[in-house]
Parts: structure tokens; sequence; C-alpha cells
């Protein structure tokens, strides 16, 4: 039964940078960024240190200097970083219960059928700190959405285990935003109404929610809101899109070059495809222009595929249409819809609007 499941949610604190601390130690107690190193950069992650500043995730590198001027900036690693989640996944994988492993550094566990599961977990969290050095933090819950919001909700190296009820009680005054699935877009129009904080959407009622929010959307709001949530830990994530996108040193303006470089991503997409057996059916592509706005497009075509030239045809037909007013900073390519290799199309194939 739903109700009875134990699910851990597992974050690694600061991953990246406490990775990098393991290797420069000297910069332990200073603000850090682990980042790319071109002009249009963004912060990948922040020590706890450079957070009182403002600087976070995803925030431009440019900014966070001015912000925090003693930033120290070191350039991202990732082989290395693969290497040290493995070690931290090889010691999460001991507990012999199911994972679902959603990034290098965060990982579901089912601990439904563990003994003494909380026992179970902060032994793991110990073994972690023991071999690798590194730190985590646990949130435990009967689902998945309060696992993963108590596992933030202490950090760093916070243990915290709720109930669905608790976690009702304890976020009532937490924006809406803590809960994973509400963008800003919806906080917006939740704002709008009058609700900002979780107690005040935990008041709304389901019918007020389906006016404004559609049947589907507004009865997961308020489901959401009550930390209700039935979604299964899956051993094996599905595969549901595979994406190539770049951000460009100098904004962009010309027509013809960005056709070129979406030619170019369709390309390098489609031998990312191949590699790993993978065809989809829909295509698209994403904007962003020198105002931070971004839209994406899709079209749908009528057999999977991982052809070059179809992927690329269907991509530069979306730009052409859907022609960007303003210069753009980043420009992706993308394909979801995976079905069977076997069948996926080597010709170009007859497409049909999905959405525009």
């Amino acid at each position: 039964m739903a109700d009875r499941r134990t699910i851990a949610h597992l974050d690694m604190d600061a991953f990246y940078v406490a990775v990098e601390l393991l290797r420069r130690p000297e910069l332990r107690g200073q603000p850090v960024i682990v980042a790319g190193t071109g002009p249009r950069a963004v912060v990948t992650t922040a020590s706890y240190e450079a957070r009182p500043f403002g600087v976070g995730s995803a925030m431009p590198v440019v900014r966070a200097k001015r912000a925090c001027p003693e930033l120290v900036h070191v350039p991202i690693d990732m082989d290395h970083y693969r290497e040290r989640s493995r070690e931290v996944m090889t010691l999460v994988a001991e507990l012999g219960a199911p994972t679902e492993q959603m990034s290098l550094d965060e990982v579901y566990i089912d601990l439904s059928e563990l003994p003494d599961p909380v026992a179970r977990m902060s032994q793991l969290v110990r073994r972690i700190r023991d071999r690798t050095e590194l730190d985590a933090s646990v949130g435990i819950g009967p689902n998945k959405l309060v696992a993963k919001v108590a596992s933030d909700a202490e950090k760093p190296r916070g243990f915290v285990v709720l109930t669905r009820e608790q976690a009702v009680e304890r976020f009532a005054h937490a924006s809406v935003r803590l809960i994973p699935g509400i963008g800003p877009k919806t906080a917006e129009r939740l704002r709008r109404e009058g609700v900002e904080a979780l107690g005040q959407l935990q008041r709304c009622t389901v019918p007020g929610l389906i006016e404004r929010f559609g049947e589907t959307h507004g009865r997961a709001l308020h489901e959401r809101a009550h930390f209700r949530s039935d979604a299964p830990v899956s051993e094996e994530r599905e595969t549901k899109s595979r994406s190539v996108e770049s951000t460009f040193d100098s904004d962009i303006g010309d027509l013809r070059r960005m056709e070129e470089i979406v030619a170019e991503q369709a390309g390098r997409l489609a031998r990312h495809l191949r590699e790993r057996d993978l065809a989809g059916r829909t295509i698209g592509i994403k904007v962003r222009t020198d105002d931070f706005e971004t839209y994406t497009r899709v079209r749908s075509i009528d057999a999977p595929t991982n052809d070059p030239e179809t992927i690329a045809g269907v991509a530069l037909q979306l730009l052409r249409d859907n022609r960007p007013e303003r210069p753009v900073r980043l420009l992706g390519v993308r394909v979801a819809g995976f079905e069977e290799p076997a069948r996926a199309a080597v010709e170009p194939a007859t497409l049909s609007l999905l959405a525009g």
C-alpha cells in the first residue's frame, strides 16, 4: 500500500563544490562556485559561504562575481564528478533497496521493506562520509514528495523525517515554489489570485483550482499542496528526451547563422541517439533571446527517427516558422517520444503539428 511506504531522498550537499574542495582544501571556508568559463557561463553549484551573497545555481557568473567580489571560480570537471558519484551510489546500492537516481548527486530510495529504515539511512550517511569525505542531507517520508522537500529543509547535513501531515503543517508558511513542479509561471498566476504560501494553496477549493488551471493541473496543485503523491521509486527511469543546446558568447541576430547552428546541433543529437539506439517521434527547438525570454516549439512525425536530415529538417522549419524577433543567446534541439529503434525512420517523414 502507498500509505505504508517509507521513501528516502538523499541529496549530496553542494556536491560539485564539495568534490572540488577535497582537491583544493585551501579553499575551505571561502565563497566558491563551480561554473563554466565562457562569458555567458552560469553557476552550476555554489558553496554555502557564497549563498548569503545571493549566489546560487543558474545565476550568470558575471552577476555572481558582482554580488560577491571575493568569489572563487572553479571550472567544471564532469568526469571527476561522475567518478565520485559512482562511489556514492555504490554505497547506496549496498542497502539492497530499490533506488531511483535522479542526477549525479541525488537519489530516491524505497526503504519500505527494510527493518528500522531511519537507522539504516543514518548509517548510510555515515558510511558515505567515512568513505568519500562528502556530506549528504536526507529526507524521509511516506512518499517521494515529502522526502524531496524534507531533504532540503535543513541543509547542509540535514536529516529530516516527516509524515505527510507534519509536512503540511511545517511548510504551510513556505512559498508555493517549495513544491517541485510549481514553476515561476504557475506561482505568478497563483500570486495574482492572492495565493503565495502553501497554506493558502491548501485552503483553495478543488473546483476553484480547476476553474483557473484546468482539470489536470488544478487537481495536481491541490494534491501536491497537501503533499500527496503515489509516484513509485522506479529502478529503471524511462528516458523521456535528449537534447543539445548552446549558449553563445555574443548574441546572434542573423537567421542564416541560427540555421547553421541548429543544423549542426541536429547532427550531433542524431549521432548521440544512434549511439544509444534511441529514436523519437517528437522534435523540438528551444530559443532564449537576449532579454532572457525563453520558448520552445515542437512537432511530431509519423514514425520515430534518429536520422540527422529528418531532425534538422523539422528543427529548421520550426525555427523559420517561429523566427525570433530579437537576437538569441541560446539555441537548442530536442528529440522526445522514444520508441523501439527498430522502427526508426531513416527517410524524411510526414509532419503533423503538435504545438506551434
